[in-house]
Order: structure tokens, then sequence, then C-alpha cells
């Protein structure tokens, strides 16, 4: 499923970015097969190292948020939570409004012993982070671009940033100032399930200065990975315009229009590729990014989300076959 899914999807980037931007697949093709497969590998490896951060920084704002009582070692829960995290990108892969971020909520509270609503709430002040620092580190990468090199990149990525900014930020404020005086205004059970989300929401944002540095390594992995498949095609680019891209990328990912924000992130990175690039080449770039920033997540993804599912049943069918065995 996962393999058709892939295929479908690689057709796909490949009919959608050459009719947009009128490119020659054989060249874009060449490009590709010119790359240096070790810089495809340490760049693939420079991606997936980031999500032990993920997952680390994750652990850390459930210990900030007190929901980590059930959680074991710290390593154990550690592993919980990257391995959560991954299959929600999966899950986000593969379906529409960021289905994945409920899903491995869902999978971390079954795993942990937390509350859904609690680790939710987690999610959602995890996600406020990484909005924050990607407008940030635009807003740095692209005033570089503007005042040192002269490029003019669109601002329309550093309003959508903004927005949701403002938009998170007028939600924390109204979550402080009203989320106690909203659950007792609440039928007992929804109020229960409010108050976890307060809880986890809110208690998130202690140890900022290692949640911000993990954050920095995190988005440091995801530079890396682009500067790799550059250099793999024996490509060089401004540092700022590599960190402008990357976050780019990032933030139209976030958006959940499309899954994974297909469609959308390649033409948004094709477009700010072609101020130093031609379009043979900067099509290359981005489909060797993508098939490890997207195509690899879902063939990954389903794997695991495959073998977990048949493990699940072995242990269901064996549950069911001792309880059998007991009561004869």
């Amino acid at each position: 499923m996962s393999t058709l899914l892939t295929l479908l999807v690689a057709g796909f980037l490949l009919f959608f970015l050459s009719t947009t931007f009128e490119v020659d697949l054989g060249d874009t093709w060449g490009q590709i097969k010119r790359s240096n497969p070790w810089y495809y590998l340490f760049a693939f490896l420079a991606h997936y190292a980031s999500f032990p951060v993920r997952g680390l920084r994750w652990r850390i704002i459930i210990s900030n948020a007190k929901l980590d009582a059930k959680a074991g070692s710290r390593l154990r829960s550690t592993v919980e939570c990257t391995y959560s995290i991954f299959i929600g990108w999966f899950v986000s892969t593969i379906s529409w409004f960021r289905l994945g971020d409920p899903y491995r909520a869902f999978i971390l509270s079954k795993a942990l012993g937390g509350s859904f609503s609690g680790i939710f709430g987690t999610i959602i002040a995890d996600r406020i982070i990484d909005v924050v620092s990607i407008f940030l580190l635009l807003l740095l990468s692209g005033s570089i671009l503007v005042f040192q090199r002269g490029l003019h990149p669109s601002p329309a990525l550093l309003i959508i940033a903004f927005i949701l900014v403002v938009t998170t930020g007028i939600f924390l404020v109204l979550m402080k100032y009203l989320g106690i005086r909203l659950s007792r205004m609440m039928p007992t059970r929804l109020a229960k399930v409010y108050t976890s989300l307060y809880q986890g929401t809110m208690g998130s944002f202690r140890k900022l200065h290692i949640i911000g540095l993990l954050s920095l390594i995190i988005w440091g992995a995801e530079f890396g990975r682009l500067v790799l498949i550059l250099h793999g095609l024996g490509l060089s680019l401004p540092a700022s315009l590599i960190l402008f891209l990357v976050m780019s990328g990032a933030l139209l990912s976030t958006v959940p229009i499309t899954p994974g924000g297909i469609g959308i992130v390649e033409v948004g990175i094709t477009g700010f590729l072609t101020m130093e690039l031609s379009r043979d080449i900067a099509v290359s770039v981005v489909l060797l990014d993508r098939s490890i920033s997207y195509l690899s997540i879902v063939i990954i993804g389903g794997i695991l989300f495959l073998f977990a599912n048949i493990m699940k049943s072995f242990k269901i069918a064996s549950r069911q076959k001792s309880r059998t065995e007991r009561f004869r």
C-alpha cells in the first residue's frame, strides 16, 4: 500500500513540477543520476538524526507538564516519543488536516499511560514552539538575503508565519486567562478533558533554554540535509538562502492544506531556487530533497506501521489463546 502510494506521489510530483515550471525531465533526471550517492546517504542520515532530538524535546515538554509519572525510564519515554512522532509524520503524509498529530497523542497515551487530552496539549505546545522558531529563522535568513545578498524572496511566507505566531499568541493568552473559567461552565466530563488539555498546553513552557537549543539542533539537521543534497549535485548556495528554503519548506508543510504539504512545498521551494539556479537543476534539487523528507517517510513509516499492527494482532491472538486454555 505504502509502495503504491509512493509511486503515485512520485509520478504526481514529476508531472506537476514539469508542467508548472516547463522543465526538461531528461535533463532533470540526468542531474539526479550524476549526484553523489554518498552525499545523498549523509543527507538521509542527517534528516533521520533529527527524530531522536525531536523525541527528546517532546519528552522534556511532557515532563514540564508533569504528564510522565507513568512513563518509566527517561530512555524508554524518549524512544516512545520518537516512535510516536515518526508514525505521526507518516500519518500526516497520507492524510489531510495533519491527522498525524492526534494519532501520535493516541499512541503515546497508550504507551505511557497518560491522558490523551493532556498529551495532545503538549503537542499543541510543541507545534507552537516550532512555529515561533520557524518565524524567527525565516526573519533572520530573509533579512540577510535582502540586506547582504540583494535578493528579495516573497514576503508572503513571513506574513503567513507572522499570522501563525500572532494566532498562537492570542490562543495562549485566551487559554491562560479564560481557561479555568471555561472549565467551570462545562459539564463535568468535558471539563475534565479540557482541564487536562489546559494543563498539558500551559504547563509545557518550562526549560525553554533547553527546548530552544534542541530546536536549533533539529533545524540544523534539516539545514544539513539540504546542504548535502546541493553538494551531491556539485552546487553551492548562500547559507542564508539554504536556511530560508528549509524554513519555508517547514512552514509550508505545517499548513494543513495537503498531506505533508505535497504540491505546495515543491512549487514553493522550486520557485525560490530559480532565483539562483536553472529550472531543471532546481527541480532535481527538490525531487532529491523531497524523496528524503516526504517519500522516505511514506515508505519507512508504512513498513513500521504495518509491522506494529501485525505485532499487535499477534499479541491479541496470543492473549485470547491463553484465556481459552485457562478456562478449559
